[in-house]
C-alpha cells in the first residue's frame, strides 16, 4: 500500500511554491506501481498567463506522452485539491488509474463563498460524476486543512 501521506504531503507543497509565486494553491504528484513518483506539477496560470495550467491537466499530458497504457493506468495521480472537470477529463481521456486528494472541491467552493470570493468558472462536479469507474479517495485529513490555510491565504492577498 502506498503512503498517501508522503505524496500527499509533496502535493501541499508545491501548493505552497505555486503560492508564492502568486499563482493559485495547487499541486500534483503522479506515482508509479512501486511508489516511485513519475512527474510532479503545480499551479501555473497566473505565471504563465495560461488558465488552463492546472497541474493535473499538465501531468496527463505529460503521462500520455511518457507512459504506455498499462503505465497510465496503474499510476496513482495525488493532488491538493478535487480535479476540475477540465482535468478530470483529461484524466479520463489518458487512462490514468486512481485519484487521491486532499480537498474536495465542494470545500474549496465553500470556503471561496465564505471569504466573498468569487465562484469558479465551471461547476465544482465531484470525480465520481465526471470519472465514473475511476477509484478515488478524498478529501483527506489533515491535508484538507492544511489546503483550507493556503487558500485562505490566497484570497487574503487577493483582497
Amino acid at each position: 500500500m502506498m503512503d498517501h501521506g508522503k505524496h500527499l504531503a509533496r502535493c501541499v507543497e508545491l501548493a505552497g511554491e505555486a503560492l508564492d509565486d502568486g499563482d493559485d494553491p495547487f499541486g500534483s504528484v503522479l506515482v508509479g506501481p512501486a511508489a516511485n513518483v513519475l512527474a510532479e506539477s503545480r499551479n501555473r496560470e497566473i505565471s504563465r498567463a495560461d488558465p488552463m495550467a492546472h497541474p493535473e491537466f499538465e501531468l496527463a499530458q505529460w503521462a500520455w506522452q511518457n507512459l504506455d497504457v498499462e503505465g497510465r493506468a496503474s499510476a496513482v495521480l495525488y493532488t491538493s485539491g478535487e480535479h476540475c472537470p477540465m482535468c478530470a477529463a483529461a484524466h479520463g481521456w489518458v487512462g490514468l488509474g486512481a485519484i487521491v486528494f486532499a480537498a474536495s472541491a465542494a470545500q474549496l467552493s465553500e470556503w471561496r463563498t465564505s471569504w466573498g470570493r468569487p465562484a469558479s468558472p465551471v461547476a465544482p462536479l465531484p470525480l465520481s460524476a465526471v470519472l465514473p469507474g475511476t477509484h478515488v479517495t478524498g478529501p483527506v485529513k489533515p491535508f484538507d486543512e492544511m489546503m483550507f490555510v493556503l487558500h485562505e491565504e490566497a484570497a487574503r492577498r487577493r483582497g
